[in-house]
């Protein structure tokens, strides 16, 4: 029987709290990969340290949980963007960096799928051109209602913003996401970040750009809250963290000016913060 995210945090936030070592490591060495189709499982791990998690807690492991969704006008599979170094490094430096029991490989799920309310934590890249169906508007409702929690990543301009707020409006008719003040605690949970981070990839940050976008120069952080108060989504506009995940290991420059500095302090912020609220 599927158990209720809120119900699986309270046993997760009671490991989420400690962070027990230092971003200052050497970055896990690698190369950056796009698949078209990402399989079942991973098999190579293209470098990153595996782990195994005490049995006394395999209930209570945090699994990154990654959306697999269609796209408007079938423009290909942008869900996957990162996949899997983004997922694998991630959860790497979650399970190095603090107190929490992770799983070393992450999940692909969609959102009808039922094992969906088994996971607290779910993560959509580049919806821009994201089209849910019915049934997965529906379900993310439900599950975000029920207490799961979403991050939205990676998508820049007007046009990305407008196709990504259809899709949430359908969901929820009576919310507006609300830009979140420095001040907020996602920003301080455990990191203490002085700025809003625009983190650009790669490739922009190699030929001198923090915005991909001519209309995407300020990057926004934008909550979507219940009835009760509770922030069950946070969008990251015009900002590509999962590019500081995925690309560590390319460049020292980068590492220590985006990955170190930005994309692990303010992922692991987030993932604190939905565990424990």
């Amino acid at each position: 029987m599927n158990r209720p995210p809120s119900l699986r945090r309270r046993s997760l936030m009671l490991l989420a709290l400690v962070v027990v070592g230092s971003l200052a490591t050497v970055a896990v060495a690698q190369r950056g990969r796009w698949r078209r189709e990402a399989p079942s499982e991973i098999v190579d791990r293209n470098g990153v340290p595996d782990w195994k998690n005490s049995e006394q807690f395999k209930h209570d492991v945090f699994t990154f949980v990654r959306i697999r969704y269609g796209s408007y006008g079938g423009r290909g599979f942008k869900w996957q963007t990162d996949y899997p170094d983004a997922d694998l490094n991630f959860s790497y430096r979650l399970h190095e960096l603090t107190a929490l029991e992770v799983d070393p490989n992450g999940k692909i799920l969609e959102l009808t799928d039922p094992q969906l309310f088994d996971y607290p934590f779910i993560y959509i890249i580049e919806p821009g051109d994201m089209w849910l169906e019915e049934a997965e508007v529906a379900a993310l409702r439900k599950y975000l209602l029920n207490g799961g929690f979403l991050m939205v990543d990676d998508f820049w301009g007007e046009a990305e913003w407008e196709g990504f707020y259809r899709n949430i409006k359908r969901a929820f008719p009576d919310k507006e996401p609300v830009e979140l003040p420095l001040e907020h605690e996602i920003f301080h949970i455990v990191y203490d970040l002085k700025k809003k981070p625009q983190v650009p990839s790669i490739h922009a940050w190699m030929s001198g750009y923090t915005a991909e976008r001519f209309d995407a120069q300020e990057p926004h952080y934008r909550g979507l809250f219940d009835d009760k108060g509770r922030m069950m989504a946070i969008i990251c506009h015009n900002t590509d963290l999962g590019d500081g995940w995925e690309r560590e290991g390319e460049s020292p420059d980068y590492f220590r000016e985006m990955s170190e500095k930005w994309s692990y302090p303010l992922g692991i912020n987030i993932v604190t913060y939905a565990m424990t609220h």
